[in-house]
């Protein structure tokens, strides 16, 4: 996910504050600018993340943050009315999960 949402954000910029790791897990909170593909719409998300790590590696990354704000921002007046649905939550969450499903395929992964 995290290749695909870079290579795709043109004009992504990424901070992060308030980290906290050791060998099982971790927290960052971390900010997202990016013009949102599919509207050209400018975003920030302000996320706050954790993560599990196995053998040094990330085993879940689990990001929080206010979907209606990023869909008002994302998708405007659409996402200022019908954000807070879960309708429109399910349908964010497939189109991304499609999304990534095209770009692992892309690349034989």
């Amino acid at each position: 996910m995290w290749r695909m949402l870079i290579e795709r954000g043109k004009d992504m910029q990424l901070t992060y504050n308030h980290l906290q790791a050791d060998e099982n897990g971790g927290r960052a909170v971390w900010d997202a600018h990016y013009s949102f593909s599919q509207t050209k719409r400018r975003v920030h998300n302000h996320i706050n993340a954790r993560f599990t790590f196995k053998d040094g590696k990330i085993l879940n990354h689990h990001d929080h943050f206010n979907f209606w704000r990023w869909s008002r921002q994302a998708l405007g007046p659409i996402g200022w009315l019908l954000g807070w649905t879960p309708f429109l939550q399910q349908k964010v969450r497939k189109s991304a999960a499609e999304g990534l499903a095209q770009f692992k395929a892309s690349r034989g992964v």
